[in-house]
């Protein structure tokens, strides 16, 4: 149990480091991104930000529900992706984690402060200035739609996600093993976790 214990307090700070870096560094390219576009590219961005947080809390939810089965008979023929597939779902909880907390919840504050820039944005157009009535309901307007979309978004995800858990794992898992094999860099471990799932 403590053994179980520390390696799940180790997972958890390597995550919150990565958390951390990464938020960092998305933060910075999208103000940095956002500053130099016009405001209607910047909202189209906030969206691309909102649909990457729903697609990857979608991934991450349709791996806790898939199963290996499935899998092993893809990867007895060679089929492209079924070996990765199969470490996707016996590391279930790490890839879950790494695609809802990290890459979702990084998604979900980036993408309220690309949101602020944009708001900021479209009321100098306007001619009106930050904290004023105005800027306060686009503001409003633009918080409300994005936190529509993402809730929205997520909810239906959930639903393709626990229904069509294999289809979405077998397209995730063939989009690495073309990225592991294209980069030549390790994206997924071969050490598959104690709790495997063979139902």
């Amino acid at each position: 149990m403590d053994n179980k214990f520390k390696k799940s307090l180790k997972f958890s700070l390597s995550i919150a480091v990565i958390t951390f870096v990464l938020a960092a560094i998305f933060s910075v390219i999208s103000s940095s991104v956002l500053s130099g576009v016009m405001w209607i590219i910047g909202l189209v961005i906030v969206f691309i930000i909102v649909f990457t947080g729903v697609i990857f809390d979608m991934l991450g939810i349709a791996a806790t529900a898939a199963h290996e089965k499935p899998f092993h008979a893809m990867a007895s023929e060679k089929v492209s992706g079924a070996k990765e597939a199969i470490i996707i779902v016996r590391n279930a909880d790490r890839f879950a984690s790494f695609c809802n907390d990290v890459i979702g919840d990084i998604s979900g504050i980036v993408s309220g402060t690309a949101s602020a820039i944009v708001v900021l944005q479209v009321a100098n157009v306007l001619g009106y200035s930050d904290g004023s009535t105005v800027q306060i309901t686009i503001s409003v307007i633009l918080t409300s739609v994005v936190a529509a979309l993402t809730v929205g978004g997520k909810a239906l995800g959930k639903f393709f996600a626990i229904n069509s858990s294999t289809k979405i794992i077998f397209f995730a898992a063939r989009v690495i093993a073309w990225l592991e094999s294209t980069t030549k860099i390790r994206i997924l471990s071969n050490a598959s976790s104690t709790n495997k799932k063979t139902r």
